[in-house]
């Protein structure tokens, strides 16, 4: 068992190392450093690890303005970090596993979410999404059950806030294997009728709550809220497209996120009217652009989902439905954890919504998805649905609005990869992006904490089939189940990612809301030929391509 002291020859006592550049003792310190290493050394963690693992070589760090962050080292392998606070030096943190590389994983009070994760917000908000949403009328519907699914991503939260990432990350994964079977029967089989999502609450007042919800949410994004690293890395690269400067290498990024050059092209293009606008100082501070390019996204993705009620149905009918959708994206939580946390992930939502608005449009649909693919890569295997359409290729349709859509896609992508093409080049590009995020080490899914290889490649290959079987079949898919389907996709992607986290629930939410909207019976419903009219379950939204 380790003991209090620098060690001498043969004990098991770490053997202590000031940072190199570093002072014994710093200026404003009170400790120096091997005062304390023997601090750190009696923390319960530390000796665990030491009768583990033997001797550990100890190294201690000043972080101002008043920490002392102290690593255990075993071959090389940081084990344990200790925290000690100077002014009253004694241990403030200490953290083993994961935990020592993984900050994330420390359950820090405000690291996401910020004010949204106080029990009196979370519950009401989803209190608010929940009711608004149900039918009293028959409260036993399916529908129901597939709101609580999505509300039941909150208990494995609650683990992850509590620094306990061996039970929250499993947990994950009862609800999006659910959601993928629940995705897959209304993409193949549709939603019958009456069993979709019949709010009682009546369309103006769920209209007056997503205005109060939209406004809130600006208000607590603006009041109580931070930018996490993923939104700072999209600032950053649109300030160094801005100056020219390189955006994908080793050292294009400063040292405060050094790995922020991971995303694709489009998603530095979309901060660059908010840094334009809001400048980048050169620092992690408040980063004012980071929020507008964060609320811009979210209302986009509220507006596009009121228009794509719009597109489903006629009339105020239309405008119903669309009050509808937008209010379940304005309450659901998960889509103001990405808000309050600004970070990118709202914004693969719009750009999803959005190609539903336009889906009638190969060539429209073609862009709107090669934006998404070039700014975060995982929506990729949506091609082959938006491929195809509405109609199969198993129902023998024309071959032109793929071919149409694949030149759009196409055309978009070349265009988006020309900056990094010419500066750094395609293959340092795909290092620092695709290939870093496929390699990459994480304990946030099961991948990166069990052996389950097999699994894993067995998923994987599943996956693959399912984006390629939906371009096949269904023959005939109306807009809603293209929407499923899409949603399928995008949670069997999400299903084998080596990272994952509550932020990509938004990426395929507004899909899955869209897919559990259906309409009344014996309504109007609008077609793509403004001389036609039809009265039926109302899932069709547009001429078949």
């Amino acid at each position: 068992m380790a003991q209090s002291g620098t060690g001498t020859p043969g004990s098991t006592a770490p053997r202590p190392s000031v940072s190199p550049g570093q002072p014994e003792t710093p200026e404003g310190y009170n400790l120096s450093a091997r005062q304390a290493i023997r601090i750190a050394n009696q923390d319960p963690n530390v000796r665990k690890e030491t009768e583990e693992n033997g001797r550990l070589n100890a190294s201690a760090e000043a972080k101002p303005p008043t920490t002392w962050q102290v690593g255990y080292f075993a071959n090389d392998t940081e084990v344990a970090q200790v925290l000690v606070d100077d002014p009253t030096a004694t241990v403030r943190e200490s953290w083993t596993g994961y935990q020592v590389a993984w900050q994330m994983a420390r359950g820090y009070e405000g690291q996401f979410g910020h004010k949204l994760n106080a029990p009196y917000v979370w519950i009401a908000l989803a209190a608010i999404f929940f009711f608004g949403l149900l039918d009293w009328r028959r409260p036993w519907r399916i529908v129901h059950l597939d709101l609580l699914v999505l509300l039941s991503f909150g208990i494995s939260q609650a683990f992850f806030n509590d620094a306990n990432i061996g039970v929250s990350v499993p947990l994950a994964y009862p609800p999006l294997l659910y959601l993928l079977a629940r995705m897959l029967w209304v993409g193949f089989r549709g939603i019958a009728r009456g069993a979709g999502l019949r709010p009682s609450t009546p369309i103006a007042y769920l209209a007056i709550a997503t205005a109060f919800l939209l406004g809130f949410r600006i208000a607590l994004n603006v009041a109580d809220s931070g930018v996490i690293d993923v939104g700072y890395a999209g600032v950053i690269g649109a300030d160094h497209i801005e100056h020219g400067q390189t955006v994908w290498g080793v050292d294009a990024f400063p040292s405060d996120n050094s790995f922020g050059d991971t995303y694709g092209p489009a998603n530095y293009y979309a901060y660059i009217p908010f840094e334009a606008a809001l400048p980048w100082h050169g620092t992690w501070d408040e980063l004012p652009s980071g929020h507008a390019a964060a609320i811009f996204f979210d209302l986009a993705t509220a507006v596009g989902l009121f228009f794509v009620g719009r597109r489903l149905r006629a009339g105020p009918a239309g405008n119903g439905l669309g009050a509808i959708l937008a209010f379940a994206w304005a309450s659901y939580p998960y889509s103001d954890f990405a808000l309050q946390s600004n970070s990118n992930d709202s914004l693969i939502a719009a750009l999803l919504v959005w190609a539903l608005v336009f889906f009638a449009s190969p060539i429209k649909r073609g862009i709107l998805l090669a934006l998404s693919v070039m700014a975060k890569f995982a929506t990729l295997p949506l091609a082959p649905l938006w491929a195809t359409g509405q109609r199969g290729l198993w129902s023998r349709p024309s071959l032109r609005p793929a071919i149409a859509f694949s030149g759009a896609f196409a055309i978009a992508g070349v265009l988006l990869l020309t900056l990094p093409a010419l500066d750094p080049g395609l293959a340092t590009f795909w290092d620092r992006t695709v290939s870093s995020q496929i390699n990459r080490d994480s304990p946030f899914s099961v991948w990166g904490q069990a052996d389950l290889d097999w699994l894993h490649t067995l998923v994987e290959a599943l996956v693959v089939g399912i984006a390629i079987l939906v371009a096949f079949v269904p023959r005939r898919r109306p807009l809603p189940q293209i929407a499923a389907l899409g949603a399928a996709v995008v949670i069997g992607v999400e299903l084998t990612a080596q990272h994952w986290f509550y932020l990509y629930i938004p990426w395929f939410f507004p899909l899955l809301i869209v897919a559990l909207a259906v309409f009344r019976e014996g309504e109007p419903i609008k077609h793509a030929d403004p001389h036609r009219r039809a009265t039926d379950t109302g899932l069709l939204t547009a001429a078949p391509d």
